[in-house]
């Protein structure tokens, strides 16, 4: 095995992980802000806005990403009052276009997620809270909001290690992250062992760091849980 060439290759795809971090970032980011407000709807009680809800997540959930990412990148521009907008400049980016149909498709499975972590809280919970007074969004800032993001944690952490192996898919819209330049490579030296190898030690090591952040945050939040250290008996 040519380690020059690997240690060149692995050179080369480093300096495309921010890209790749930003890419996963702003996903993250984006697709957890509208996630809560999916959810929000979802548990609302109104039959309209449940009924958004559904139908969002079923069409996120249910179509490939790579579909719904060249919808995105490919169809916006077919509609005149998008392409003739000021939103157009951005849209017509691919960067933009990647984050947008990232944040979009994570949206719905995270919401999901954070449903799952609401049903879990327990009912004798928020009657406790609420016979004290509390109720509003003081009862969801204290009580329902921390408890139900401890239940979804588990899940939640997985959907964010797949939102980074997702980010790959965006070199298929020209975003030059880690894939697009390892392809890119790989087009000029035809060594695709090599070069995939590096890309998914970056990946591996990238994922690593994630699910041991998210170990950590699950470790603190659950200080509670954690059985105090007996006495040693005499």
């Amino acid at each position: 095995m040519d380690f020059t060439f690997l240690a060149s290759t692995m050179v080369t795809l480093l300096k495309a992980v921010p890209t790749t971090l930003i890419l996963f970032s702003l996903s993250i980011f984006f697709g957890g802000l509208l996630a809560l407000v999916i959810v929000s709807m979802r548990v609302s009680g109104n039959p309209l806005l449940m009924g958004f809800a559904k139908g969002y997540i079923f069409v996120f959930r249910g179509s490939p990403l790579l579909i719904q990412m060249f919808l995105v990148f490919y169809g916006l521009g077919q509609f005149g009052v998008i392409r003739y907008s000021f939103l157009w400049p951005f849209l017509r980016e691919p960067m933009v276009c990647a984050v947008l149909s990232l944040a979009l498709c994570t949206a719905g499975y995270t919401a999901e997620i954070f449903r799952g972590g609401i049903r879990a809280v327990s009912p004798k919970e928020i009657e406790a809270a609420r016979s004290i007074g509390m109720s509003g969004f003081l009862l969801v800032r204290r009580i329902l909001a921390p408890i139900a993001f401890r239940h979804a944690l588990p899940a939640y952490s997985t959907e964010i290690v797949l939102m980074m192996k997702s980010t790959a898919l965006a070199s298929l819209v020209t975003v030059w992250e880690v894939t697009g330049v390892a392809q890119r490579l790989i087009s000029q030296t035809y060594r695709t062992m090599e070069v995939f190898l590096c890309a998914a030690i970056i990946y591996l090591v990238l994922n690593f760091i994630i699910l041991q952040g998210m170990a950590l945050l699950e470790y603190s939040l659950s200080r509670h849980r954690r059985a105090a250290p007996q006495p040693l008996k005499a």
